[in-house]
């Protein structure tokens, strides 16, 4: 994601963000675990379970494109935003062919782009280190505003009411979407250890799902704890991104990393690519299920 400084973190990031387990976890899903065991009820000191995906279903991915944000609006379409200066920008597009139905530049033209989410008719979009989010119509793709944020802007979604954003840090923030003003944030913790890098989000049945920047798993969180309830071990798909690519003679870069993930509610999958990945996959998840048995298409 950030290749400016990308080789100097590759060894702290594995001392910092990942926990104590003998298999890796993987990069952001979001719901309640499939026992009935509430989640905020899970023991202190107890060590979050590895999970894995089940591939029920692959899609055609712009190669070219680096993901930033990932979110499945229903009706068969998502929106994703990618990032690189120059090339950053946010699009509409068919699950099933990988046909881009809209597009729009990130409106900075020296900006590098970074999430997105959509709540109430918008599109919210983060830059990386400019500080500045837009947003955009949801049909037209047209901005209508602009908002200031200090520090920096990685991954971004929405619990239906707030946007909750991550910068890079353990830290997951909530802003209110008519001025982005700060309401609420938690820090994110394995073992009492904070979890850096959360990159790419997801609010997926009362979980936060984040992809962990540089690594092959995604880590479900307690919103209200901050505490990482399971992780998500994804070193499966990239392996097979990384084949197909290699097959192309379009091998991946140390930082086409697994970055995306969002729900299908109608279905209770989860969608997960990577950086320019040529698949999208939707998988099963351990704990995540159906919403009401029907798609809820975020609007």
């Amino acid at each position: 994601m950030r290749a400016v400084f990308l080789l100097s973190l590759l060894g702290l990031v594995a001392l910092n963000a990942a926990p104590a387990q003998s298999t890796p976890p993987a990069s952001s899903p979001a719901s309640a675990p499939a026992s009935a065991t509430p989640i905020n009820s899970v023991p202190v000191n107890s060590v979050p379970s590895i999970l894995l995906p089940t591939i029920v279903n692959r899609y055609p991915h712009d190669r070219a494109a680096f993901t930033e944000g990932f979110q499945y609006l229903g009706g068969g379409t998502y929106m994703e935003s990618t990032g690189l200066v120059g090339e950053s920008g946010v699009r509409r597009v068919e699950l099933k062919t990988g046909k881009m139905l809209s597009k729009t530049m990130t409106p900075l033209v020296t900006a590098f782009g970074e999430g997105v989410t959509v709540l109430g008719g918008l599109a919210y979009h983060l830059t990386w280190q400019d500080g500045l989010a837009f947003a955009f119509d949801i049909t037209t793709l047209k901005e209508v505003g602009r908002y200031r944020y200090s520090g920096e802007g990685w991954g971004l979604t929405t619990n239906g009411r707030d946007l909750i954003m991550s910068n890079g840090s353990p830290i997951l923030v909530w802003r209110d979407p008519k001025t982005f003003a700060v309401k609420r944030s938690v820090t994110v913790t394995d073992g009492g250890q904070p979890v850096k890098n959360l990159n790419e989000l997801e609010y997926v049945q009362g979980s936060v799902y984040a992809n962990i920047w540089l690594t092959d798993r995604i880590a479900r969180i307690d919103p209200q704890t901050g505490k990482v309830t399971a992780w998500i071990d994804v070193s499966a798909l990239t392996r097979e991104a990384s084949a197909s690519a290699a097959k192309l003679g379009k091998p991946l870069t140390f930082d086409d990393i697994p970055n995306g993930i969002a729900y299908i509610p109608e279905r209770g999958t989860l969608l997960l690519t990577g950086k320019r990945w040529g698949t999208i996959f939707e998988v099963k998840v351990p704990g995540v299920g159906l919403t009401n048995g029907r798609a809820q298409p975020r609007r």
